[in-house]
């Protein structure tokens, strides 16, 4: 039985770990614009808003394939679109390292923001979806590892190409297509998800897939379980806007738009602007990127080992006022210029820790498990979206509320932003350690 016990452990971690490789992929894009931006300014002559622009078009390709991911791997499958966007990973990674025109990265910009939209919802579905649910918070979160890993690596490989001459930064996009080759050939080596196989009526294939992941007792006991939910409501998305779903929606859309408009992206995305408007030197700064990306890297495990023992809610309480705080003084920091750099650095590095600690992970985990099965795809989708498009947002404005006003103006705002997460978490948000999709989903008609 231990040596079972060993199996199907080793299985639901090799299978979550493939999985995350999107998230890594997403990590890697998102940020690897941090230290390649400033030199694209000077190659392409580009003005604020217009650079503002060239970070901020990935995220209307995420609004678009975060929209499309979720109803059509509904249909198709979640492991079938997850290959659709490593191969998106791979022809945006190419494309933005060869252009000849400010017009011609930005649209293959946007198609990278297809792929990490579609993974940003499917990589964590999938997990949870095949995760036991003693287990499903810190696999979950494992995703959130990746995406750390990957944005500390896009960290790395800035700092490696910041001084290899003016095209160094299309050797730092192209870097991206190692990782999308590996995602899509191991994504042929996993199963589908087991959710999927039973709504779609193969229940043998299931059956098979939850026995690896848990015990043959518990395989049959989760089928049972999912053919009952399977029962209950028609399957359109038209499900969500039921008196029993209405809530986990608007829990999934608010704390989407919290985790983007308390600043995590302006910082993480502007990360070398910010270090030298701070007094640190150009490729000082790159490197000082690269400890904000160690730490987030770092404390997401404390994300991972705590999700399943102390809970959701508290870890998600005690991150938000920490972020707060940080925000408030990170402000005064840049607007009383009276502390050293090393002490903004630390304040910044604070700020990470909290927020990976809990709002980065938890989020993703929270709106992988509150949908019904039915439309748990679309449902994402259409949360990580407006995830989206409030990422969007925040990185649109953010040089813009720095050139026009101060940056410690766009801190605060963040600040503010943090006090109503506070109330919303505190009044709104229930727990969901360690209970099953099926429970949580029967929780929702109980109260409804």
């Amino acid at each position: 039985m231990a040596r079972n016990s060993k199996r199907t452990g080793f299985y639901v971690i090799a299978v979550t770990l493939v999985a995350a490789i999107g998230g890594l992929i997403f990590g890697f894009d998102t940020a690897i614009v941090a230290g390649a931006t400033r030199y694209m300014k000077e190659q392409f002559s580009l003005s604020s808003l217009q650079e503002g622009w060239a970070v901020s078009v990935v995220l209307i390709g995420c609004m678009f394939g975060a929209g499309l991911a979720g109803p059509i791997s509904d249909r198709i499958g979640r492991r079938r679109f997850m290959l659709i966007s490593a191969v998106l990973f791979f022809v945006s990674a190419v494309g933005c390292a060869v252009p000849r025109t400010i017009t011609e990265f930005v649209i293959f910009r946007f198609i990278g923001g297809l792929g990490i939209g579609s993974a940003a919802v499917l990589s964590p579905l999938y997990i949870a979806e095949i995760a036991p649910a003693r287990i499903r918070g810190a696999l979950v979160s494992v995703n959130q590892m990746a995406i750390v890993t990957g944005i500390l690596l896009a960290y790395f490989v800035n700092w490696v190409f910041a001084g290899s001459g003016p095209s160094n930064w299309r050797w730092m996009y192209a870097m991206g297509a190692i990782p999308s080759v590996l995602f899509f050939l191991l994504l042929l080596r996993v199963p589908e998800s087991p959710r999927w196989l039973v709504k779609n009526g193969r229940e043998d294939e299931a059956g098979a897939v939850l026995a690896r992941v848990d015990t043959a007792e518990a395989a049959a006991k989760e089928i049972r379980d999912i053919k009952d939910t399977l029962t209950l409501g028609e399957g359109s998305i038209r499900e969500l806007f039921r008196p029993a779903f209405r809530r986990p929606l608007l829990i999934a859309i608010v704390l989407a738009v919290f985790q983007q408009v308390t600043g995590i992206n302006a910082i993480l995305y502007y990360a070398p602007r910010i270090f030298e408007g701070a007094g640190f030197a150009r490729m000082s700064a790159i490197g000082q990127s690269t400890i904000v990306g160690l730490v987030n890297m770092l404390f997401t495990v404390v994300a991972i080992v705590l999700a399943d023992r102390v809970g959701r809610r508290p870890l998600l309480l005690i991150a938000t006022g920490g972020m707060g705080v940080s925000l408030v003084l990170l402000g005064a920091a840049f607007r009383f210029p009276v502390l050293p750099a090393s002490a903004l650095l630390l304040i910044i590095l604070l700020y990470i820790a909290f927020f990976a600690s809990a709002m980065g992970p938890l989020v993703w985990v929270v709106m992988a498990e509150i949908f019904p099965i039915k439309v748990r795809g679309s449902a994402m989708g259409l949360a990580t979206l407006i995830l989206w498009l409030a990422d969007f947002a925040v990185t649109l404005t953010f040089p813009v509320i720095s050139d026009k006003f101060h940056p410690s103006t766009a801190f605060w705002l963040y600040a503010a932003m943090c006090a109503c997460d506070l109330v919303f978490i505190g009044f709104f948000l229930p727990e969901t350690k360690g209970k099953s999709l099926e429970e949580i989903e029967h929780r929702w008609l109980k109260t409804a």
